[in-house]
C-alpha cells in the first residue's frame, strides 16, 4: 500500500537529515554486506511455508526459499519488550532485569547495555531504524537516535498506546496519515534509507507492527478476502496481506539497487502467536506471553544470495540472540568476550560448515521459566503447576506428556542448569500480574 507523507513529516525527515551528524569509529572492511533485520509483532506460524492455511504468503515464503529455515527458531521473550532487548543487545534480557514491556520510567532499555547498532555503527556502517521501537522514549537518552542509530523514523510502542507518538529521531511528529496502517509506510520508509546509503554498508533494522492488534487494513486488502464471513479473521488476514506486500517491497528495492549478493537478510517474529483465531500454530502449545512452545518458538529465516545455498532447513535451536554474533562476522569483525554476550554466530550453520550448535537456551519469564538442551525441555509456564514439567521435544511438540516421574534425573539436571544461569542474573525491575494468566485466557488484544 502507499502512502502519501505528509507535510510535517517531510519537513521533519529534512529537519532530521540536516542536524544528524552520525560519526562511525571506522571503515568498514571491503564486502562488508549491508544487515538487514525484518522483525514482525505477534507473528505465530501464519506463513505457507511454516504450514500457515489462512492465506498465501508469497514474500514471505520468498524469503524461505532463498534462504535457510530454521525449523527450531526461538526468542528470549514470550512478549514484544524483552524480545528487542535481547535482539538489540545479543543478551538475555534477565542480566538487567527487563522482564516485561518497557512504558514508564525507570523501565527503558539501560544506558549500560550497548546495542547492535552501536556495535555495527562502530564498524563504520550506516544504521537506520524504521518501526516499533519499544525501549523507553521518556528521555531523549533513550531514543533510537541516542542508542546508535543514524536515522530513526516509528513509533515507542503499539500504535494504539498512544497514537500521536510517532516520530522522526527525536521530534514527535504527532499522529500520522494512514493511522494505524503502518506496514506500507515503514516499507516507503525502509526504502528510502537502502537508496540513500545504497553505496554504504548499512544495518537497517526494520520492526513491523503487524501483526499486532489493532487488526486494521486499507480496502484493497479487505476485498481481497471478502469472502470470510467472520470480521476478526478477514481483518487480521488483510492485515497480514499489506505485511507480506510490505516485505515483498523492500526486498525487491533491495533487488533493483543491486544488493542481494551483498545483503544478509533475517527475518523473525518478535515472539509466538498472538491472535487465538483465524490460523493454525503447528500443534505448539500456548501463545503469546507463556514459555511454552508456542510463545518463544518462531519464524526465523536468514538469507544471503551466493553465500547460504537457498532452501536449505536446519533444525538446530537458535535464537534471536544470535542475530547480532552473527552480523558481526560476517562483517569481518569479531566479538570480544568483554562483550559477555549470550547468542552466537550462526554462520558456521549458514555456510553449512557444521550442523549443529551444543548449548542450553534459557527464558525467565518472571514466574515463569524454562531451559532447553537437545530436546530436553523444562519448563513452568502456568500459575497452576506446582512444578515444572519434563517435555521430550522430539515426540511431543505439543508438552502435553510429563516425563519427570520416568526421568527425575534429567528433570533434576535441568533444573539445576537453569538455577545456575539464573543466578548470574538480576531480579526482574518491575512486577507485571500478567505473567501469571491462564492459558486459555480469551484477550485478544494484548
Amino acid at each position: 500500500m502507499n502512502f502519501q507523507i505528509t507535510k510535517a513529516l517531510l519537513l521533519a525527515f529534512v529537519s532530521a537529515m540536516i542536524t544528524a551528524t552520525p560519526v562511525r569509529a571506522d571503515t568498514p572492511k571491503a564486502g562488508a554486506p549491508n544487515i538487514l533485520v525484518l522483525y514482525v509483532d505477534d507473528m505465530g506460524y501464519l506463513p505457507g511455508y511454516t504450514g500457515g492455511t489462512l492465506m498465501k504468503t508469497p514474500n514471505m515464503d520468498a524469503l524461505a526459499a532463498n534462504g535457510m529455515v530454521f525449523t527450531d527458531g526461538y526468542v528470549s521473550a514470550a512478549i514484544c519488550g524483552p524480545s528487542r532487548v535481547g535482539l538489540m543487545t545479543g543478551r538475555y534480557q534477565a542480566h538487567t532485569g527487563h522482564d516485561s514491556n518497557s512504558h514508564a520510567p525507570g523501565r527503558e532499555l539501560l544506558l549500560s547495555e550497548t546495542t547492535m547498532a552501536q556495535r555495527m555503527k562502530k564498524l563504520g556502517y550506516a544504521t537506520g531504524m524504521v518501526g516499533k521501537w519499544h525501549l523507553g522514549t521518556t528521555d531523549e537518552k533513550f531514543f533510537p537516535t541516542s542508542r546508535g542509530f543514524d536515522f530513526f523514523v516509528g513509533h515507542e510502542g503499539n500504535v494504539t498506546e498512544n497514537p500521536s507518538e510517532y516520530y522522526i529521531g527525536t521530534k514527535k511528529i504527532g499522529e500520522v496519515e494512514g493511522h494505524p496502517i503502518t506496514s506500507g509506510r515503514w516499507a516507503n520508509e525502509a526504502c528510502g534509507f537502502m537508496d540513500s546509503h545504497k553505496k554504504d554498508p548499512f544495518f537497517l533494522y526494520v520492526a513491523f507492527n503487524a501483526v499486532h492488534t489493532p487488526h486494521v487494513a486499507g480496502q484493497a486488502a479487505l476485498d481481497e478476502f471478502k469472502g470470510i464471513e467472520n470480521q476478526k479473521v478477514r481483518n487480521y488476514a488483510a492485515m497480514a496481506r499489506e505485511l507480506d506486500d510490505a516485505i515483498g517491497q523492500i526486498m525487491a528495492k533491495l533487488k533493483s539497487l543491486g544488493l542481494e549478493e551483498n545483503t544478509l537478510v533475517f527475518f523473525i517474529s518478535d515472539n509466538g502467536k498472538a491472535y487465538t483465531a483465524g490460523y493454525d500454530n503447528d500443534g505448539l502449545r500456548g501463545r503469546k506471553w507463556y514459555v511454552f512452545e508456542g510463545g518463544i518458538r518462531v519464524p526465523y529465516v536468514v538469507s544471503w544470495k551466493g553465500k547460504i545455498a537457498p532452501g536449505t532447513t536446519n533444525s538446530t535451536p537458535v535464537i534471536q540472540l544470535d542475530v547480532l554474533p552473527t552480523a558481526i562476522e560476517a562483517a569481518g569483525a569479531k566479538v570480544e568476550s568483554d562483550w559477555q554476550l549470550d547468542g552466537v554466530s550462526l554462520m558456521p550453520l549458514l555456510t553449512q560448515k557444521t550442523q549443529t550448535i551444543d548449548r542450553a537456551l534459557y527464558w525467565r519469564f518472571g514466574s515463569q521459566y524454562a531451559i532447553r538442551e537437545g530436546n530436553w525441555k523444562l519448563v513452568k509456564a502456568l500459575s497452576t503447576q506446582d512444578k515444572p514439567i519434563l517435555i521430550d521435544l522430539s515426540k511431543d511438540i505439543g508438552e502435553q506428556n510429563d516425563l519427570t516421574g520416568k526421568f527425575p534425573d534429567k528433570a533434576s539436571e535441568l533444573q539445576k542448569k537453569w538455577d545456575a544461569w539464573n543466578s548470574t542474573m538480576i531480579p526482574p525491575r518491575w512486577v507485571d500480574k500478567r505473567w501469571d494468566r491462564e492459558e486459555n485466557a480469551k484477550s485478544e488484544r494484548e
